[in-house]
């Protein structure tokens, strides 16, 4: 997908500055994602990547900087608007219903993009009704567009680990997100479901028109799939442009790829 370089982030990390006690886990990261990049944020553990999608998602407060969105402030947004807004994530340990189905987790997903409130669930009023025929209709597309058709009325915790993780990218995707935070979601999947992963984010990338930030230690899948990579050590920024460039930079190098593959 082709961006224009001149084109404004679509999300703006500025100074952003986070301490837990006396550890400091983030220390002025600036970045910015292009609409429609796929961006990779990678660095080794502690770097502070997951506290940064953490402010990102609201989770963490920030004790300094700025995070925009599409020009909108998210540091002083309630988090429960946050999905509503257009941010969607997956999370490293799965966050999904164990007892629930495939479908109904991923209707769960559409929540924020419906209207009606309690009352009107409770006395299944029309509004409710279309709306739940409406998120039915959503999620069954989507569970067709991740190849979950075969296992859409089966409990989640009788799947593969694997296959929930696809559940749970279906459910990031129900709430109709502009930017999708992906992390790790190659953990704990083999060789050939990391290969058919990297293919699915950018076909999901193109059909969904998302921006996407990926938090990922599988270094193969970042650089095969990523646009832009940005590399934290220590909770600073220490390297950011294309895959080629941030895997030959020095410091990279030093902190997360090894010495030995300097050469």
């Amino acid at each position: 997908m082709a961006v224009s370089q001149n084109t404004a982030p679509l999300l703006r990390v500025q100074d952003v500055r986070v301490r837990f006690g006396g550890i400091v886990a983030l220390d002025g990261v600036s970045f910015g994602v292009a609409p429609g990049r796929i961006v990779g944020l990678i660095g080794p553990n502690g770097a502070g990547k997951t506290t940064l999608f953490n402010c990102v998602s609201r989770l963490y407060e920030c004790d300094a900087g700025e995070i925009t969105f599409d020009g909108v402030p998210l540091l002083g947004l309630e988090r429960h608007r946050v999905a509503g807004l257009g941010i969607g994530r997956t999370f490293q340990n799965l966050a999904l219903f164990r007892s629930m189905s495939v479908l109904d987790n991923v209707m769960v997903g559409h929540h924020c993009r419906t209207r009606g409130g309690f009352v009107a669930n409770a006395l299944r009023l029309p509004l409710a009704a279309r709306e739940d025929r409406g998120a039915r209709d959503k999620a069954l597309s989507l569970i067709s567009a991740l190849d979950l058709d075969a296992v859409a009325h089966t409990p989640v915790a009788d799947l593969p680990f694997g296959t929930q993780k696809r559940v749970e990218l279906a459910r990031a995707l129900a709430a109709e997100p502009r930017l999708l935070l992906l992390d790790e979601p190659a953990s704990g999947l083999n060789h050939e479901e990391v290969e058919a992963l990297g293919g699915l984010i950018r076909s999901l990338r193109e059909r969904f028109a998302l921006t996407v930030l990926l938090v990922e230690h599988h270094m193969g899948l970042v650089m095969r799939i990523s646009d832009r990579v940005v590399a934290l050590n220590f909770g600073r920024v220490i390297a950011e442009g294309t895959p080629d460039e941030v895997q030959r930079h020095e410091e990279v190098v030093r902190a997360y790829l090894g010495i030995a593959n300097a050469a």
